[in-house]
């Protein structure tokens, strides 16, 4: 039998990069997935390919930084296939590695809102919706290695990221009599289009990561992190709960 047989997932970013391949692995597990992000042609593509594999999906257009489009997408999703089980916050941005004395407001407020803000809307709006219901759930978190590090990012992207560590970590203790598991995955260094957003990157952010990214030991690929998505999906992981897993290929064990 498939790890996720007759679960409905929610998958935001899932138009390229780490979920889309997460979206593309729950598909083939059994999952029903709302393939959702900004990028709504995107979504489709990633749609069709998934349908043409004999997967059900279904694309939604959803920007995270709006409350009302993250609150949408959740009832949508249960409008559309009676349920939701798993919820997988992979939508993020990244900064442009700028220390905190070079920060902007309107940068800072941005990012949060997409990498910190929308994955709480959305988890809350999950979590009360299984509550409600008296259902289980299962939230993941895509958090990345400068959640847990100071030095793998900027100021910005790095205290978002932490924040949703604290976020993932809460949560799961204060649901965890309620049948809701939340974990959270760290990816290192990982071949996606993330660092298309940064503009402008900060000199002295570059000159002082220079020798973290140095040390980086490979590069990985978004199917390796979704196959850590399944597993923390999965029954595999029924006793995980409130952990931040690195999947990084070693870069932070130095550390």
């Amino acid at each position: 039998m498939a790890k996720l047989e007759n679960k409905v997932a929610i998958v935001t970013g899932a138009a390229s990069g780490m979920g889309k391949s997460i979206a593309k692995l729950y598909a083939q597990e059994g999952a029903k997935v709302v393939v959702a992000d900004y990028n709504f042609e995107g979504a489709k593509a990633v749609v069709k390919e998934i349908t043409e594999a004999n997967g059900q999906a279904i694309p939604m257009s959803v920007n995270v930084a709006e409350g009302d489009a993250v609150k949408k997408m959740i009832e949508d999703t249960v409008s559309e296939y009676g349920e939701l089980d798993i919820l997988v916050n992979n939508a993020g941005v990244m900064d442009n590695f700028e220390p905190v004395g070079e920060i902007k407001d309107e940068d800072w407020d941005r990012i949060f809102d997409i990498n910190t803000k929308g994955v709480m809307r959305a988890m809350r709006k999950a979590v009360n919706y299984w509550i409600d219901n008296d259902k289980a759930g299962v939230i993941i978190n895509t958090i990345s290695t400068g959640g847990i590090s100071g030095a793998h990012a900027g100021a910005t992207y790095g205290a978002s990221k932490h924040a949703v560590v604290g976020l993932t970590k809460n949560t799961a203790y204060m649901y965890a009599k309620k049948n809701i598991k939340v974990n959270g995955i760290a990816p290192g260094a990982v071949a996606t289009n993330i660092s298309s957003g940064i503009k402008n990157p900060s000199e002295l952010g570059m000159e002082r990561l220079q020798a973290v990214q140095g040390i980086i030991p490979s590069i990985g690929e978004p199917e390796e992190i979704a196959q850590a998505a399944l597993f923390l999906a999965s029954e595999d992981s029924s006793f995980i709960n409130g952990v931040v897993l690195p999947v990084d290929g070693g870069w932070t064990s130095p550390f």
